[in-house]
């Protein structure tokens, strides 16, 4: 269940619970494997920072982890893995993101997922209207399909958010070469395409492409 306080201070956007139908269009929720290490891990050693968001993109530590072995061997087929956390303070949508390949995110915190379709890009442009909001409990872990268009968890309290992040590795690394672009407006990092909200000044500086149009949503926390 959605709580209250959440929903009440968020009237502009309907926030859905994960366990929701209406998240089955985006995503799955993942019952299967046991992240309570993980979890404890992340709570014990990493910092949520005082001002936006800390993205590291593959800890060696969570990825000794056993279940990250079932998670690469089992989930991912036996292709190789990266396991590491976003910790932060945002509640704005500011860009849209997806890789070719599903993934995981496991929940440290209470937070919620902005999230789209790729299918509803029209014309090189995505319009925020679209984005649905998913709440996810602390201990849940959810699936992203690779259509999925997403980007940063939104924090429910001033004290941040906390979220494990598990991709195929190597994604958002920087490009090696300028040229595997051939065009593409989207392709910003490694198996990442992204397009930001014009509103998003520091990612268009980094060559984002400003291709989100409407509302930069925010989740209202206080």
């Amino acid at each position: 269940m959605v709580p209250k306080q959440l929903q009440n201070k968020n009237p502009h956007i309907t926030i859905k619970h994960v366990d929701d139908e209406s998240f089955r269009r985006f995503g799955a929720v993942l019952t299967a494997y046991d992240f309570s290490a993980a979890v404890d891990y992340i709570l014990q050693h990493t910092p949520i920072p005082e001002e936006g968001n800390l993205y590291v993109a593959s800890s060696p530590e969570l990825e000794k982890l056993d279940v990250m072995t079932q998670i690469e061997n089992g989930f991912y087929g036996e292709m190789p893995i990266q396991a590491g956390y976003c910790n932060g303070r945002n509640a704005t949508l500011n860009a849209m993101e997806y890789h070719r390949g599903s993934e995981i995110d496991v929940a440290v915190s209470d937070l919620v997922l902005l999230l789209g379709r790729l299918q509803d890009v029209d014309d090189g442009t995505y319009d925020s209207k679209n984005t649905e909001a998913f709440f996810m409990p602390a201990g849940t872990a959810v699936q992203l399909y690779e259509t999925t268009l997403h980007f940063s968890p939104c924090t429910t309290t001033p004290d941040g958010f906390r979220c494990i992040i598990i991709l195929p590795r190597g994604t958002n690394l920087p490009l090696r070469h300028e040229k595997s672009r051939y065009g593409d407006p989207y392709l910003f990092a490694r198996n990442k395409w992204l397009m930001a909200h014009p509103e998003r000044k520091q990612l268009l500086e980094k060559g984002a492409y400003a291709g989100i149009k409407g509302q930069n949503i925010e989740i209202k926390k206080d």
